[in-house]
């Protein structure tokens, strides 16, 4: 079983929004804190957002405060990234990741465009 599997990736407009969800298997999803990634050619990997376990603190990056927000839901082992008023420059592949202390889990990707 894969422990972290991302869908929610596709095509939209600039100013549409999408809903990326990550759902965690294999260990213990609640003590984890959980964070989303991007990635883009000639660019390096870059920590999009991040909320602490169980949850109740979230971080993001000056590039998509107050356009991106994530939440957890532990009863469903699922993290969440919902982007709102989306821009060509948002385009990446989006990992999610886990994190415990040295222990790290991540996700193969979802591929997010926004074309212009």
């Amino acid at each position: 079983q894969k422990p972290l599997v991302e869908s929610g990736g596709g095509l939209v407009q600039p100013g549409g929004s999408l809903r990326l969800s990550c759902v965690a298997s294999g260990f213990t999803f609640s003590t984890y804190d959980m964070s989303w990634y991007r990635r883009t050619p000639g660019k390096e990997r870059e920590l999009v957002a991040v909320i602490s376990s169980p949850g109740g603190t979230t971080n993001y990056a000056d590039s998509v405060k107050g356009r991106f927000t994530i939440s957890r839901d532990n009863a469903k082992k699922t993290v969440y990234l919902q982007m709102n008023n989306l821009k060509p420059e948002d385009t990446a592949v989006y990992y999610c990741n886990a994190f415990r202390l040295v222990i790290n889990y991540w996700g193969k990707g979802t591929l997010v465009t926004v074309s212009s």
